[in-house]
């Protein structure tokens, strides 16, 4: 696997296809190989890049603290090192608030930008937020990596038939570094970028899922923000939709992406 040094880190990532390059960005505590689902279908006509964000899959674990700002930095490093001007981003949980800090700080690398299933801010404001946040954190630390991975796998993929996508979900899950782990969590809290929204000029598409963690309804709000999004809902879906629902998924964000190529 190909590796870059950037920000005196070595990134772990992966180019497939040829055309207009298209960035795909995934979300906390998983990998580029999460996207195995559209790496093939997408670089029959995009010239595909896949990374491990800092502190994920085979890329470096550097001690934090980590943010969103660097996350964002090192993706930008990436592009200038392969030489790319532009590209299409698409970021997923984590990976989508990092694409929309991309965008924010380098709005010139962002031909076009979706967001699927993410925020533009993680700000403890009930209990019920701080009760989450502590949950992640005391189940990390006191049961580990593999026990979060198998009660995620169930909220995630809880249909009978995916048992499989449940048990590979858990294996990899259980291969996270538990340092790099709450570090990446600590890089989301209390961040956010709503008040910058309205300056996003390059197309933008919000992806949701019918249930996912946040509502419809707040993805709704957000999209009003940006100037010209819009928000498509993906149906029998939760928080990783471009696994469960593969084909839906790379449908509509092929048809995006072909009316902004």
């Amino acid at each position: 696997m190909p590796v870059m040094l950037i920000n005196n880190i070595k990134l772990n990532y992966q180019v497939n296809g040829e055309g207009q390059p298209l960035v795909f960005i995934h979300g906390l505590g998983s990998s580029e190989r999460d996207w195995e689902y559209q790496v093939g279908e997408f670089s029959k006509n995009f010239k595909v890049i896949t990374m491990d964000l800092r502190g994920h899959g085979n890329s470096e674990k550097p001690k934090g603290p980590y943010s969103m700002a660097t996350f964002a930095a090192d993706i930008a490093g990436l592009l200038k090192g392969l030489q790319i001007e532009s590209a299409h981003v698409v970021g997923l949980s984590l990976g989508g608030g990092v694409a929309f800090q991309l965008t924010l700080d380098y709005p010139g690398l962002v031909k076009s930008l979706t967001i699927v299933n993410s925020f533009p801010e993680l700000v403890i404001r009930s209990f019920k937020d701080r009760l989450n946040v502590w949950q992640r954190f005391a189940i990390v630390r006191l049961l580990g990596m593999k026990k979060m991975g198998e009660v995620l796998s169930t909220r995630l993929f809880p249909k009978e038939e995916q048992a499989s996508i449940r048990d590979l979900f858990v294996q990899r899950w259980s291969e996270n570094d538990p340092r790099a782990y709450q570090d990446s969590m600590r890089a989301m809290i209390g961040w956010s970028v709503v008040d910058r929204l309205s300056t996003i000029k390059c197309p933008t598409l919000i992806i949701s899922a019918d249930n996912d963690y946040t509502s419809v309804e707040s993805k709704k709000e957000y999209t009003r923000m940006i100037p010209g999004a819009s928000l498509v809902v993906i149906t029998d879906s939760r928080h990783a939709t471009p696994v469960e629902q593969p084909e839906q998924f790379n449908q509509v964000l092929l048809k995006f992406l072909s009316e902004n190529n």
